[in-house]
């Protein structure tokens, strides 16, 4: 039995509870849902406050070298340029083929509407809500764009695996959540009260019944997914599985870009651990799903410009995206360059934003699901003025 031949149909509810009982770990948090047509967004949640001026390098910025005289040092005198003024950090080498390929591209100086306090857990509710504060919703705009997708007698499924509920998939679209304290399987006195409470609900019925009924996960399949180690790569993988089936749109949560201290050393792990995770994702898609696919990154806010006393940085604003797949036009910088001088800086210390990150997943989900820009204006991304289109697809 393959995995494709488990996700198709009735089976993406099937498959997804055996794959979500075998992930016996939950980090790196993902989420799946289904949705109608062939293309594919990928959304990777880099949890920490993520550097872009180390993964994207002005290194032709006097300023650069200036600000940070140890987190230069490994740039020697041939920087990897993409761009003219522009390199990638040396851990994301294995990504340059991609570059030259046309599948991977940058946006820089993007941000949130997020300003001043730089609170992870503030910082990252906004960003998963997609609104310019924590308290206008309560939900997810994953979740949001779900309510709004188009949804035949099989579809508009959704899954998280996580060891705390996402909340990029909070909300009132249907949803199975699994963690390893929890399983899919609902004891009687909670099977009663889910049928009292949602019983009515077509939807919600029929997916509910499904995880209920699901056939036990097979032997072969057991053996496949518990030989994995949760890794960022091994999540990448795991979300390939789901891509090929029905899962249209996938969102994982990677941790520790949190960069503090010895921001060389532990910046260099993690991007080698995002570059190894991309190259397995476009490996298990194939060139035909890749050719439809659209990743990007997104973190909660960039970092300060200059480097601090424990070779770090501390939390800042504006930051970058990385941009890849079949489905973006790359090759390419995206977004206008504030600079590094002193009066270029936002609050004389951090990357000025020049763009709103959530322009990003606004045109992906326009182009690729058919949402219209008022309806992602007013109800996903509220606030967002979309006529500031990147041409990034």
């Amino acid at each position: 039995m393959s995995i494709s031949n488990a996700l198709s149909r009735r089976g993406f509810l099937r498959g997804s509870q055996a794959l979500l009982a075998t992930a016996v770990m939950a980090q790196p948090a993902l989420v799946w849902a289904s949705a109608p047509g062939e293309r594919r967004l990928v959304v990777l949640v880099l949890r920490g406050g993520l550097d872009g001026i180390d993964l994207l390098r002005p290194f032709e910025d006097p300023n650069w070298r200036r600000l940070r005289p140890t987190l230069s040092a490994d740039a020697g005198k041939r920087p990897l340029e993409l761009a003219p003024g522009f390199a990638l950090h040396p851990a994301l080498r294995p990504l340059r083929p991609l570059w030259k390929s046309g599948d991977l591209a940058f946006a820089q100086a993007v941000a949130t509407p997020y300003r001043d306090k730089r609170s992870h857990f503030e910082g990252q509710d906004i960003l998963e809500m997609g609104t310019a504060t924590s308290s206008e919703v309560e939900d997810g705009w994953l979740n949001r764009a779900l309510m709004l997708l188009p949804r035949g007698q099989d579809k508009g499924y959704a899954v998280a695996v996580a060891s705390e509920r996402m909340l990029l998939l909070r909300g009132e679209a249907p949803a199975l959540f699994w963690s390893a304290r929890n399983n899919l399987k609902a004891d009687a006195e909670g099977e009663s009260l889910l049928d009292a409470l949602y019983g009515d609900d077509p939807l919600f019925a029929k997916a509910f019944e499904a995880a209920q009924t699901a056939d036990v996960v097979t032997d072969e399949l057991r053996a496949k997914l518990a030989s994995r180690r949760v890794t960022p790569k091994a999540s990448a993988q795991l979300a390939a599985e789901m891509l090929r089936g029905e899962a249209r749109i996938v969102g994982m949560s990677l941790g520790g870009w949190d960069t503090h201290a010895a921001q060389a050393a532990n910046l260099k792990r993690r991007l080698k651990q995002l570059s190894d995770a991309l190259l397995a994702l476009r490996e298990q898609l194939g060139a035909e799903i890749w050719a439809n696919t659209t990743v990007m990154t997104v973190s909660e806010f960039g970092r300060t410009v200059a480097e601090n006393g424990t070779r770090g940085t501390d939390h800042g604003t504006a930051g970058v995206t990385l941009l890849a797949g079949g489905g973006i036009r790359g090759g390419r910088i995206y977004g206008d360059w504030p600079g590094l001088g002193e009066g270029d800086l936002y609050q004389g210390r951090d990357l000025m934003p020049t763009q709103d990150l959530r322009l990003y997943p606004a045109h992906a989900l326009r182009a690729g699901f058919g949402l219209s820009t008022g309806a992602i204006e007013r109800s996903i991304f509220p606030g967002l003025n979309m006529s500031d289109d990147p041409g990034f697809l």
